[in-house]
């Protein structure tokens, strides 16, 4: 679910900011291998969040060297504004995404995630004084940058990269699958468009007709379905498995190895 439907969403929501487009466009082989930014994104962020302390510090020191030198015409990868949005499409899509297939999230365990996520935004360089102090704020800062005449709207480049988002090429996962066309497989995504902020889904101009909604309707009950029956070593990332065996253990979630 996070692979094809959340990570996805996240992704595109990124790209719908002319700015991040430009710049993963510009500093990445994005076009050639979308799996390589979704991976990296998800290691990253699995590390922060479920991994040791040391660990997820050493994480944040790398990404934070990384994107001192990543610039160019109009952005700066360590902009405040850049990596608060960036920042912000993974907490909401978490949200979304829960709440559209797994359960509704009452008002007080979402206050407490996004509570919990306020470190990880500090630690990605969002200074205090813009980064939303509570659930309240980051929902109302979520909602104007996608408003009309705010900054989140889709660019060329931007449709060009979703492109390569819903039709990612199997070769570099599998190489033996690298002649299959996306057509065939490209259907799986579209639990991720859904998810989209109906706003966002026309600037992109993405279908979502009778065809695509039932598409994904369906997948979801799937994986609804599914879930429950998977062992957990199987339906979770090893990242959460491990902070669970440390909190099983009596220690702290992000101390110890």
């Amino acid at each position: 679910m996070l692979l094809l439907g959340a990570g996805p969403r996240a992704l595109l929501l990124q790209l719908a900011h002319p700015l991040v487009a430009a710049g993963v466009a510009d500093h990445s082989d994005f076009r050639a291998d979308p799996w390589r930014r979704l991976r990296a994104t998800l290691r990253s962020y699995l590390t922060i969040v479920y991994g040791t302390t040391t660990a997820a510090r050493a994480e944040i020191r790398r990404l934070n060297e990384l994107h001192r030198s990543i610039a160019g015409s109009g952005y700066r990868a360590r902009d405040p504004d850049l990596s608060l949005w960036v920042h912000a499409t993974l907490v909401d899509t978490t949200i979304v995404a829960h709440d559209a297939w797994i359960e509704p999230l009452d008002r007080n365990r979402r206050a407490r995630y996004y509570a919990e996520t306020l470190p990880i935004g500090r630690a990605f360089g969002v200074p205090t004084d813009i980064l939303p102090a509570h659930l309240d704020a980051f929902e109302s800062y979520v909602e104007e940058m996608i408003a009309p005449g705010g900054p989140v709207r889709v660019s060329a480049v931007g449709r060009e990269l979703a492109d390569a988002v819903l039709h990612p090429p199997l070769g570099p996962i599998v190489p033996a699958l690298a002649g299959v066309p996306p057509a065939v497989y490209s259907w799986t995504l579209w639990p991720a468009v859904g998810l989209l902020p109906e706003a966002v889904r026309i600037d992109y101009g993405f279908r979502w007709g009778p065809l695509e909604r039932a598409g994904a309707a369906w997948l979801v009950a799937g994986w609804r379905v599914w879930r429950p029956i998977l062992p957990p070593s199987f339906r979770q990332m090893p990242h959460a498995l491990a902070a669970d065996r440390r909190i099983a253990a009596g220690g702290d979630p992000q101390r110890g190895q």
